[in-house]
């Protein structure tokens, strides 16, 4: 991985001298990770700042140590401002101080909740309170570097706020200083460098540092693997930034709603990987465990399914937690706390189905209304770029516009970090790219320390790629665009419907039950059964699997360096009528497709298409 690293003494130096040999290294290293070129704010925040920390590190006699600039937490695209790496003055062990740099001057409490501060000229208000920010971030180094295992208390976290007078963040005393995290003001700039002493000797932390960079890393926590722990029994992730404020706004809602019988609605937006989900379980635990009633639903099936099973394993209770977004056609008005409403770009027009009683079908409202309707805080997450089939109503304007209707007060969070595909942006930035979601073209793929693309030879080729990466101890699925027939299971066994020269399988099982060591159709993500079928977007949509392989069908092919659509060439039912969807709609919504397909990896993805052009496009893109 490259860093931007020195010792305190030169960064002190270039500091007093030409800043810009930093400022320029660090854009460099953003440009590298796929990150692109800083903006204006950031390069001012890197001149205004670092300076700052670098003459309190040269004032308290620690020149020797070292300073990782912009250091990228594992696993995601969340950087640090600073980690400190040097000798504990008392164990002579290494020992590290995460140090978040603020250039705020004031900044207050948002509205009652301590966790959550308003600061006078930043875009996004709320924020997180600076100590709880980089206390996560100490957090999410400990559980994740290898490193820390048998040491956690060797890392710390600190917020320097060093424009700021105590005055001027006087709300922000509330919170107080924990073992992971505290904060000191520009005032107590003595007391800062007192507290750095205690943490790093005066003696070289090149050797420290060495070791960090060098750590192994644990592996990322799978979602559905913790998810039981994570309802019933403690918080199994750390929320960093912009999830934990969505998670705060949530909690300070539910709180609000009672006490001032009020009603008021979240959104949550972000991309695939973006920890939507993770935010949903963490709000649905920690208000389980409160004993407040509140309940999860999705569009899907599959994922709703899953978590019954996995989530829900041995407690009927807890798999009554789960329901579908067409349950609350009848549901009480506000009889909820709370309802999470996740993969919410799924919600229909309305939730009438063919069991719908024809009395109430009759009288059904729209279903966004419904749900609104159902709980004081209603919490929609959802991705807008997933999009993928006719009716599917859920864009944060469509839920505004309802809720404006009803006079309800709305809070919008964006999370803009990545914590699947490896943590890593660029490759989501990459597909968005490639499908012609984002920019202006198609643009090269390079390898990331944490996440890889692949280009298979035939689909043989994919197939046994991901079947040496099961023997490794990888999970991996195959998916694919819907450009063949989905025939029901004959005999008790399935049909091989997806043909492409020689080679032959079948979809994943329609059925709801196992046939033989055949998952049901929503458990073919999750089951080990499922390598030997190919999913579409259906089953595959809201889960994550190691080691991704997408066949890419001849409904979306590269001519003149642009992916186009095909219509033609695609099965999917859903699509048939062109009175129902235009031609336009499908190009948007296949592309959707693809792009939930291809975002599914947490380490790789593989890829063959069945045109011999964007074969040969995709590899130049990899070249």
């Amino acid at each position: 991985m490259q860093v931007v690293r020195h010792s305190a003494r030169s960064l002190a130096a270039a500091a007093a001298g030409d800043f810009s040999i930093v400022e320029e290294a660090l854009a460099d290293m953003l440009v590298f990770h796929g990150l692109g070129a800083p903006s204006a704010n950031e390069r001012a925040s890197w001149r205004n700042s670092i300076p700052h920390l670098a003459h309190v590190l040269d004032d308290a006699g620690l020149g020797d140590v070292e300073v990782l600039l912009e250091h990228r937490l594992p696993l995601t695209s969340k950087r640090a401002d600073v980690v400190l790496a040097g000798i504990h003055p008392a164990t002579g062990e290494s020992s590290y101080v995460v140090v978040e740099l603020k250039q705020w001057s004031k900044a207050k409490r948002h509205e009652d909740a301590e966790n959550l501060v308003e600061v006078e000229g930043v875009a996004y208000n709320p924020v997180l309170h600076p100590s709880l920010q980089v206390g996560e971030y100490a957090r999410y180094y400990r559980d994740f570097l290898r490193a820390l295992a048998s040491r956690p208390g060797a890392l710390v976290g600190v917020a320097y706020l060093h424009n700021a007078d105590d005055a001027g963040v006087a709300d922000l005393w509330a919170v107080a200083p924990s073992e992971e995290g505290r904060m000191f003001t520009g005032q107590r700039r003595g007391e800062f460098v007192d507290f750095l002493k205690s943490r790093l000797a005066p003696h070289s932390g090149a050797g420290a540092a060495d070791e960090f960079l060098a750590s192994a890393v644990a592996p990322s926590k799978q979602l559905l693997k913790v998810a039981a722990a994570e309802i019933r029994d403690r918080e199994q992730f750390v929320l960093l930034d912009e999830q934990r404020v969505a998670y705060e706004l949530v909690m300070r809602a539910v709180e609000s709603a009672r006490a001032s019988d009020s009603k008021e609605v979240v959104i949550v937006s972000g991309g695939p990987g973006s920890g939507k989900s993770v935010i949903a379980l963490s709000l649905l635990g920690e208000l389980a465990r409160q004993g407040r009633t509140a309940l999860h639903a999705t569009g899907s099936r599959s994922f709703t399914q899953t978590l019954r099973k996995v989530a829900g394993k041995g407690s009927t209770s807890t798999q009554s937690l789960f329901k579908y977004f067409n349950s609350f056609m009848e549901a009480e008005r506000n009889g909820l706390d709370v309802l999470v409403l996740d993969e919410a770009h799924r919600i229909r027009e309305k939730s009438v189905d063919r069991y719908t009683p024809r009395a109430l079908a009759e009288r059904a409202r729209p279903q966004v209304e419904e749900l609104l309707d159902a709980a004081r805080v209603p919490v929609f997450l959802l991705d807008e770029h997933q999009v993928v089939k006719p009716g599917e109503l859920g864009t944060v304007v469509d839920i505004r516009a309802h809720a404006a209707a009803r006079g309800l007060a709305v809070r919008q969070i964006d999370l803009n970090a990545q914590y699947r595909s490896g943590g890593s942006a660029a490759y989501i930035d990459w597909v968005l790219r490639l499908l012609g979601l984002a920019g202006d073209r198609p643009v090269g793929w390079n390898d990331e320390e944490t996440f890889s693309v692949e280009v298979a030879d035939s689909v043989f080729d994919l197939e046994r790629r991901l079947q040496e990466k099961q023997s490794q101890g990888y999970s991996a699925r195959m998916t694919a665009g819907f450009c063949w027939p989905w025939s029901d299971a004959k005999d008790g066994a399935l049909v091989p419907d997806v043909v492409v020269g020689e080679w032959r399988r079948p979809w994943n099982s329609k059925a709801t039950r196992k046939l033989g060591t055949i998952p049901p159709s929503a458990l073919w993500a999750t089951e080990p059964g499922g390598f030997g079928q190919v999913g579409c977007v259906y089953t595959a949509q809201g889960f994550e699997y190691d080691w991704n392989g997408l066949i890419i069908g001849p409904d979306l092919v590269v001519r003149e360096g642009r992916f186009v659509s095909r219509r033609e060439f695609n099965r999917d039912p859903a699509f048939k009528s062109r009175k129902q969807v235009s031609d336009e709609a499908f190009d948007r919504n296949v592309r959707n497709v693809y792009k939930v397909l291809l975002t599914r990896g947490m380490v790789g993805t593989v890829l063959y298409s069945t045109d011999e052009g964007t074969q040969e496009f995709l590899r130049g893109l990899l070249e």
